[in-house]
This record gives structure tokens, C-alpha cells and sequence, in this order.
């Protein structure tokens, strides 16, 4: 299976946190399993980093080498993700859940979210 991570599930794997669910940790470390992150995901972490947002403190720069010398593959934001935001449900506001929601549509990926609400979109969205 491919997966996303959204950002929340992302620096809980990062930073090895006992928020991270035993079935998301299961998924995120199955050798048959490819995960990726997205760009936006950094761009999420730099601005609430910036802003000094509690859950956000990681360095984005670090963060980034971190995953990519785990085996994370990097997803960049491509127009066609962002075109695609504009035909999601009115579900959620967050523009950053939006464009993840987008990527994993548009490529086939499965998101991993730990929001209720994203989870709620159609698509191959599982709530961990």
C-alpha cells in the first residue's frame, strides 16, 4: 500500500510519540507498505513552527533529511493538486488537510489521518 501521512501522523512518527496509534506505527513500518510526505506538510510545520504552535516544534529542515534518510519519499505539490482543492466537500477548512487530501486523491495514495474530519472526505482516506 501507498501512504501519506498527514502532519500530525507524520512528526508523531518523526518524533517516535505515544500519540502515534499501534495500527498507524503497524502500517508506516510494514516493509510492504511505501510511505511519503508532502511538501506541504513542511510548509505546515515552518509556518506553525514560526508561529510557535506547541505540536509544531521541529526544525522543517531537519525534519525533512530525517524522513528522507528513513525511506520517506518526498510528494512536492504539483497544479494539479491544487486545482483538484476545488472540487473537495466543503468537509473541512484547513487548507493544508485540503491539499493532502487532493495529493492522495489525485495519486492514488492512502492518507493517514488522525482527524476525524478529513476522514470523512470520499477517497482513500483511513482514520489511525
Amino acid at each position: 500500500m501507498n501512504l501519506l501521512l498527514d502532519t500530525h501522523v507524520l512528526l508523531w512518527a518523526a518524533g517516535a510519540s505515544p500519540r502515534l496509534t499501534d495500527d498507524a506505527r503497524a502500517l508506516i513500518e510494514d516493509p510492504a507498505n511505501a510511505v511519503f510526505f508532502s511538501a506541504a506538510s513542511l510548509w505546515e510545520v515552518a509556518i506553525k513552527n514560526a508561529l510557535g504552535y506547541v505540536d509544531f516544534r521541529f526544525d522543517p529542515r531537519l525534519l525533512r533529511r530525517g524522513l528522507l534518510e528513513n525511506g520517506y519519499s518526498e510528494l512536492p505539490v504539483r497544479g494539479t493538486h491544487a486545482v483538484a482543492v476545488d472540487v473537495l466537500p466543503p468537509i473541512h477548512k484547513d487548507p493544508f488537510d485540503r491539499i493532502l487530501v487532493a495529493q492522495a486523491q489525485i495519486e492514488g495514495l492512502t492518507l493517514l489521518t488522525s482527524d476525524a474530519v478529513v476522514a470523512r472526505y470520499p477517497g482513500p482516506i483511513r482514520a489511525v
